[in-house]
């Protein structure tokens, strides 16, 4: 027993050491499995990282794309510019030559003649007889000289192309933005034209035919030239000047008064004489050479005409030479006869302040009035009360007639559209124009298809009434952005391209219709009443603005009562 005792233990051991060896090899098997758990984590950690990365670059390799193919287009038209640029330089070029070949062909025979000894072939000119040969010979010189060297060309060039560079990244950006436009507008006729193509069997859109494409190609060589020859006429004008300077200031002996804000300005049919009407109930009528010419310390009007109301606008008439019209503050709108200070005709329906008058261009009898009443009036001055009403849902800021008829007007109105009426059918507008995005203050015809429109939103537009066959214009072809104008009316004027407005900087701005960024400015000058130093004073703006006719010449006035005259140079 004893002995039996001792040797179970023994007889015990093997399975004790199978049971430690099935443990550790558990063990190892679960370690094995832990590592091999985590070695595919890892692996798949490394797999989405490298999926990321590669999105990454598929996204980075895409936009670059999209940037290249891009910047391909760019440089593809931009050729094509240039192209149609040197051709027609090349056209024009010959055309020099010639011109300058048979002019110097003249001026040597007339010379060999003029030198002439014999008698029968020498030509003596009426208007030079009693002229010495040197007055002759510096006139053949001065002559010659109405065609321009190629150095002087040259001479051009250089002086523009500093303007040019100075303002290049503006032009730059015109550029491409209204370039953009065309070959959108052609894109979507080509597609138009291949879809027509497709659904009609035609042979239009086969590809690979030149000749099939043929009328487009035509068709967009023509845009092509009317688009670079529309943006050299305002790169032109652009360039063609580098400043506004003060030509005069109106000096007036009531500048102190706290209630000199001018609200309108305007010059009358021969521009001999401008008129500025404001809330001193004053209508002032000044000599424009008088003040241009004569440096006197005070100015004085050669008529001044005192109103009951704070007055808005006033308007010249086109025909009648002494004839103003104006509107105020209590809704009156009249028409005065400058010659006599009086008033001749007094209208009486608006129920609130009129904002805006104007005479008809082609029929001067013709007047409209627009109102915070909603209404726009229409009159005749052969006529007793008002002749129609136009019915708005807000208050009317603007109205003008068209340039080229009496039987259309636009509005600007207070709910920030601008409405174009057909005055035979008043019940609704032919057009409406949708954009702006606060109160239109001002409306006006650039010419008979085409308005600008200036809006507390701080910015003006270009609508091409023709772009649209339907009611509702949504797309200005330009918006012009720089000036201030959030609250107050700064004005608006039109001559020959050039678009002038005020700022609450108390800033002028000239634009001019092609781009979209300011061509010139001008900043009041505020003095200290007390040292006379130059400060800035935020409350002062300008508030009104006119061109002298289709000139460079601007009148421009601000809230304080100060008029100065300035000069494109």
């Amino acid at each position: 027993m004893a002995q039996g005792s001792i040797l179970l233990p023994v007889a015990h051991a093997p399975c004790a050491r199978n049971q430690t060896e099935d443990e550790s090899e558990f063990l190892n098997q679960s370690r094995n499995s832990l590592e091999e758990r985590e070695a595919a984590l890892r692996l798949r950690e490394e797999i989405e990282e490298q999926e990321l990365l590669l999105d990454f670059l598929k996204q980075l390799q895409k936009r670059k794309q999209d940037i290249a193919d891009n910047l391909q287009d760019t440089v593809a038209f931009l050729s094509s510019d240039i192209n149609e640029v040197l051709h027609q330089q090349s056209a024009l070029g010959g055309q020099f030559v010639n011109f300058s070949s048979d002019l110097d062909k003249e001026v040597c025979s007339e010379t060999a003649e003029d030198q002439s000894d014999c008698g029968s072939r020498k030509r003596f000119r009426p208007e030079l007889e009693g002229v010495d040969m040197e007055e002759q010979n510096r006139s053949v010189e001065e002559g010659s000289r109405t065609v321009p060297s190629s150095e002087l060309i040259q001479e051009s060039v250089l002086s523009k192309s500093s303007r040019l560079m100075k303002n290049f990244k503006k032009l730059e950006t015109a550029y491409f933005l209204t370039r953009s436009k065309l070959a959108k507008q052609v894109g979507n006729q080509i597609s138009s034209c291949h879809q027509v193509a497709k659904r009609t069997g035609s042979a239009i859109g086969t590809e690979g035919s030149s000749i099939d494409n043929f009328p487009l190609e035509r068709q967009y060589g023509r845009r092509q030239r009317s688009w670079v020859n529309s943006f050299l006429e305002g790169l032109c004008k652009y360039l063609s000047f580098s400043k506004l300077n003060v030509r005069a200031e109106l000096k007036q002996c009531d500048l102190l008064n706290s209630s000199n804000l001018v609200c309108s300005v305007g010059f009358d049919r021969d521009k001999e004489f401008f008129a500025t009407a404001g809330v001193n109930k004053k209508i002032k009528v000044f000599e424009y050479n008088m003040i241009v010419n004569e440096h006197r310390d005070i100015h004085y009007p050669v008529v001044e005409m005192s109103n009951r109301s704070k007055l808005s606008c006033i308007c010249w008439n086109s025909y009648m030479k002494s004839h103003i019209a104006s509107s105020d503050f209590e809704g009156i709108v009249q028409v005065w006869d400058v010659t006599r200070s009086q008033v001749f005709v007094d209208m009486r329906e608006h129920e609130r302040r009129v904002w805006s008058v104007d005479f008809s261009i082609v029929d001067p009898t013709k007047l409209v009035s627009g109102s915070d009443d909603g209404s726009v009036k229409l009159w005749d001055m052969n006529q007793a009360g008002s002749t129609g009403t136009i019915r708005t849902r807000a208050n009317v800021c603007s109205v003008q007639f068209q340039p080229d008829t009496a039987r259309s007007i636009a509005i600007g109105s207070a709910d920030h559209k601008i409405y174009c009426y057909d005055l035979r059918n008043i019940r609704a507008p032919y057009c409406t124009l949708v954009g702006h995005t606060k109160t239109v203050s001002y409306v006006k015809y650039l010419d008979a298809s085409t308005i600008v429109s200036a809006s507390t939103d701080n910015s003006l537009k270009l609508w091409d009434l023709s772009m649209s066959p339907g009611r509702i214009i949504d797309s200005p072809i330009q918006t012009f952005t720089g000036h201030t104008n959030t609250k107050n009316f700064v004005g608006l004027s039109i001559s020959d391209g050039y678009i002038a407005t005020g700022s609450e900087t108390n800033e002028v701005f000239v634009y001019h219709k092609e781009f979209p960024m300011p061509v010139l400015a001008y900043k009041f000058s505020v003095a200290d009443p007390i040292s006379g130093q130059e400060i800035d004073d935020p409350t002062q703006f300008i508030s009104c603005v006119c061109w002298r006719g289709q000139s460079s010449t601007l009148l421009s006035a601000n809230s304080s009562g100060n008029i100065k005259i300035l000069e494109m140079d």
